[in-house]
């Protein structure tokens, strides 16, 4: 769409511009930024994030953005929240002790100790690397932005905590890490991945395109 205006919210993470890098890949064209105006202005939004959920949610606090990401999460347009972004989604996380965004219920909690796989061998925390995403809805049924998903596709994932989610309704899909581990929401036009689609090869882009 000519002059559509996607932008890429700047929480001061790593993975900032292996996102934007993504984005361009695909054929996008997004304005990584920290300006309220712009995020306001935008016809789509990401907001990415790595690492723990104060250090994250302190650049929104001290820039002022959370009113005007909940206010972009409530207007209808898409909103995609990847890894940390999805976490901050919720009203609060055992990482630390800043609130987060509260556009979705529940809590982002560690993932527990002791876990084992299928095979009975003990699994590591965080839980890092590819692994299968299984997705609650038939392809027909899902958001768009995962339609053309195969079930059992793998993505990367690196992270310690999970969401437990509110609502078992906002759950798309999850991944076994010696739990259900959710793996994506879905709450009308918000979307948010605990895995890394930039970091996912052909089936990671296609969640950008």
């Amino acid at each position: 769409m000519k002059d559509f205006r996607l932008a890429i919210i700047n929480t001061g993470a790593a993975n900032i511009h292996s996102v934007e890098k993504a984005v361009r890949i695909v054929g996008g064209d997004p304005i990584v930024t920290t300006s309220a105006d712009v995020i306001a202005d935008a016809h789509a939004a990401i907001l990415p994030g790595v690492g723990a959920n104060d250090a994250v949610m302190k650049q929104l606090n001290d820039r002022e953005l959370p009113d005007t990401i909940r206010e972009f999460a409530a207007s209808g347009r898409p909103l995609l929240c990847v890894c940390l972004g999805m976490q901050i989604l919720f009203e609060r996380s055992e990482e630390g002790e800043l609130p987060g965004l509260g556009v979705l219920g529940g809590e982002v909690v560690r993932l527990p100790n002791g876990i084992s796989g299928s095979n009975g061998l003990p699994l590591k925390i965080p839980h890092m690397g590819w692994n299968t995403v299984r997705f609650k809805d038939q392809s027909e049924q899902r958001h768009p932005i995962f339609a053309d998903i195969p079930q059992d596709t793998y993505f990367y994932f690196v992270h310690s905590y999970h969401c437990d989610v509110e609502d078992a309704r906002d759950v798309a899909a999850t991944s076994p890490h010696g739990i259900d581990v959710c793996a994506a929401v879905v709450r009308g036009n918000i979307v948010g991945t605990k895995f890394h689609p930039e970091k996912s090869g052909r089936s990671g882009l296609g969640i950008y395109d």
